[in-house]
This record gives structure tokens, sequence and C-alpha cells, in this order.
């Protein structure tokens, strides 16, 4: 097993009846404003996260697609993750900014993913790319979230 804690505290949910809609459950309530969109996290490992949401009333806009804002919230969740279970020990990361497009209706179920290269952790800006996909697999939103990676104290 890893020496990450989120990646130890993952495994340890999976082993349980429907973990991982108890560790998304878990992680959403240390982050309440991630609760807001009822994520899942269907999926996380070192330099990749992804993180799905239901496309229901509360996330939609008056158009009938799941706002953008409710998507930013998954991206932000699958990056903050990602890092997390990414990150080397001597370093330490905060979000500096979050750059999106969006290139296509979000009509269905969104599926949220953050990645990076392996080689991507060194002390300086991070550029994350963040991508959200409707049910089809088509890029309802692309962008960019960077973030600031440091030496810890």
């Amino acid at each position: 097993m890893s020496k990450n804690y989120v990646l130890n505290t993952y495994n340890k949910f999976l082993k349980l009846p429907f973990g991982k809609k108890l560790f998304s459950w878990y992680s959403a309530r240390r982050a309440p404003y991630f609760s807001t969109v009822s994520p899942l996290i269907s999926d996380i490992k070192p330099n990749y996260c992804e993180v799905l949401i239901s496309k229901r009333k509360a996330v939609e806009n008056h158009i009938g697609t799941v706002h953008v804002i409710a998507i930013c919230n998954g991206l932000e969740m699958a990056m903050g993750f990602m890092c997390e279970a990414s990150i080397p020990k001597n370093l330490r990361w905060i979000p500096k900014g979050m750059e999106v497009k969006y290139p296509a209706k979000a009509d269905s179920d969104i599926r949220c993913v953050a990645e990076v290269p392996a080689d991507a952790w060194k002390p300086g800006d991070l550029p994350i790319s963040v991508k959200a996909y409707n049910a089809e697999g088509t890029v309802v939103v692309d962008g960019t979230i960077t973030v600031w990676v440091s030496e810890k104290r």
C-alpha cells in the first residue's frame, strides 16, 4: 500500500460496500463546498483524479444543462485530490488560478478529470490540465488550474 494518506484512505474505503460513495461523502464533508455538487470520486491515483457529477436540478442552469460553476467545483475537487495523492512529501501546494473554456453543452452527467505528468512536481507554478466530459465523451469544459508548489518549511 502507498505511503500517501489520501490513497491509503481511499483504498481502505474501497474495501467497504459502497466504498467510493462513502469516501466521496467523507471527503466532501471535510471540504464542505464540494458537497454542493454531490461528487463521486470514481478514480484516484498519483497524478490523476476523476470526479463524477450527476446532472440533477440542483446543479442545472436556466437552460437545463449542468452549470459551469458546478463543473468548475468538480474540476477543483479532482485537482485537489490529485495533488494530495501525488505531491512529494517535501512539497506543498496552493491554487493560484483557474482558466476554463466551454466548448460544448453539459447536457448529461459530467466526468471531471485532473492530471499532470509524473515529473511535474517541482517548486514553482504548476499548470494542471482539467477537463470535463459529458456522457458521450465530448469535452464540455477544458481548462487549466495553476497551483503554486513550494518546499515545506
